[in-house]
């Protein structure tokens, strides 16, 4: 079975690598496919395009995007996308417009319980106040001596009902997939496993996740029990979606699995990449 790893981070978004050196480490991992697929972001794909011919590697041009479900944040990655395409790109720059904003209130609210210029801090791992995430202010918590890890620091300060955690309004479920398709790349719903929801609200979700021109799930990922590989095996013959693997890396010692270092689909499900030219 090809090594494919289709869920991947680099610093232009949360990542802590730049593109060019995430190509690297999937290709020194045995990954044969790769897709990079920032937060809410595109700007990475040209060099890491670039980065992948030079290292033969089949490249994937990919985005994650952040929504907003019934309260709560889910993400969708778009595989395939045409990185050029208008809707797509206006829709990204609007997701993008409220994390300063965000961003701003968190360093506040850290400031009551100890942890001063977090803004200024967090900005230093990211540079872009456009892409200033949670993983920024944890790497920069973390960099304080605070937390033992990017877990602790998660669990501690930056997760709901913690003083670092405040909700952002993103894109709707429509518009991600509108946009993903509006672009010509296929919807894929990220990391199901990681999401609160009740199977009444599973069942809901995915039924208008397919209706919208959804067509597949993540099942093999790194935040995924082996249990959770079952369940949403399961699930993606139920729903009748493609299934998709990636280890959803952002940084060496940081992330749940490396690059390419995911146990294989379940040979009972169809591979997202079945009819690719590859």
């Amino acid at each position: 079975m090809l090594n494919v790893d289709l869920h991947s981070h680099s610093n232009v978004s949360d990542g802590a690598l730049p593109p060019a050196g995430v190509a690297a480490r999937a290709k020194a991992n045995g990954v044969e496919v790769w897709a990079l697929t920032d937060h809410d972001e595109i700007g990475g794909i040209k060099e890491a395009r670039e980065a992948a011919a030079a290292f033969g590697l089949k490249y994937v041009p990919g985005v994650e995007i952040s929504i907003t479900w019934a309260g709560d944040t889910v993400h969708i990655v778009g595989l395939q996308i045409d990185e050029t395409n208008e809707t797509l790109v206006k829709g990204l720059a609007a997701t993008r417009s409220g994390r300063e904003r965000r961003a701003h209130e968190m360093a506040a609210n850290l400031a009551t319980v100890g942890i001063p210029d977090a803004f200024e801090g967090a900005l230093k791992f990211v540079g872009n106040p456009d892409l200033i995430s949670r993983t920024h202010f944890a790497r920069y918590i973390l960099e304080l001596g605070v937390c033992k890890d990017i877990g602790e620091v998660f669990r501690r300060y930056l997760t709901e009902g913690n003083p670092g955690y405040v909700p952002h309004r993103w894109a709707s479920l429509q518009e991600a997939v509108t946009w993903i398709r509006a672009a010509g790349g296929i919807a894929v719903v990220a990391h199901p496993g990681r999401y609160q929801f009740s199977d009444l609200e599973l069942d809901i979700f995915l039924n208008e996740f397919k209706r919208l021109g959804g067509t597949a799930v993540e099942v093999v990922t790194g935040s995924h029990t082996i249990e959770e590989y079952e369940q949403f095996a399961k699930i993606a013959k139920t729903y009748g979606l493609l299934a998709s693997r990636g280890s959803d890396f952002h940084a060496p010692g940081e992330s749940h699995v490396d690059l390419g270092k995911l146990p294989p689909l379940p040979a009972t499900l169809t591979p997202i990449w079945h009819d690719w030219r590859l």
